[in-house]
């Protein structure tokens, strides 16, 4: 909540009164305690020059892919950003933020019919920057997750990973005995 608020006031002087005032607004009964990490995320975004968002909250959409999903910030040049509420790698972006990433250039792209190279990631609490150029990789992971959201959507029970997470799911001893090939076949 409070790296969103931030990132409305990304590219203009930001004022910790202002923007804690708004998040108590936005999150009535919000932790006072959070405050000083609102202090640490500003004095990091400080030290970074900031674009300001032509439209922040932008829904974007892909029907060929069958997808939708939020942009939070869209730039006047037509480049985008996510904002992320986490630290920042030493170099490089999360898995899931390249994924992220490469969802809605699909959606910007078809929505626009403009080839989009990319976009930001913005680790709002390290005051961090960083342009993601999608990989054909990152597209092939997007569009292998969407099969396989629809597979599940068909009531196809997913095939396990190589390494699943067995061992701490709630599903384990069902899913073990089961010989089904559906999900009602577990549930």
């Amino acid at each position: 909540m409070i790296c969103k608020q931030i990132s409305y006031h990304l590219g203009e002087p930001l004022e910790p009164d202002v923007i804690w005032e708004e998040v108590q607004s936005v999150c009535p009964g919000i932790d006072s305690s959070l405050r000083p990490f609102l202090e640490t995320c500003i004095a990091s975004c400080n030290k970074t020059g900031w674009k300001p968002a032509a439209q922040s909250d932008v829904r974007v959409f892909s029907e060929k892919h069958g997808m939708a999903g939020m942009v939070d910030r869209i730039f006047d040049d037509g480049n985008f950003s996510i904002i992320r509420a986490a630290g920042s790698m030493p170099f490089g972006t999360y898995a899931a933020d390249r994924l992220r990433v490469a969802g809605i250039a699909f959606c910007i792209g078809e929505m626009t019919g403009n080839e989009i190279s990319g976009g930001n990631v913005e680790y709002i609490p390290d005051g961090v920057s960083r342009f993601h150029a999608v990989q054909p990789r990152d597209r092939r992971q997007v569009i292998a997750a969407l099969r396989k959201i629809r597979e599940i959507q068909r009531g196809e029970l997913p095939r396990h990973p190589l390494n699943a997470p067995c061992n701490r799911c709630s599903f384990r001893e069902k899913c073990e005995r089961s010989t089904g090939r559906r999900l009602s076949d577990l549930l």
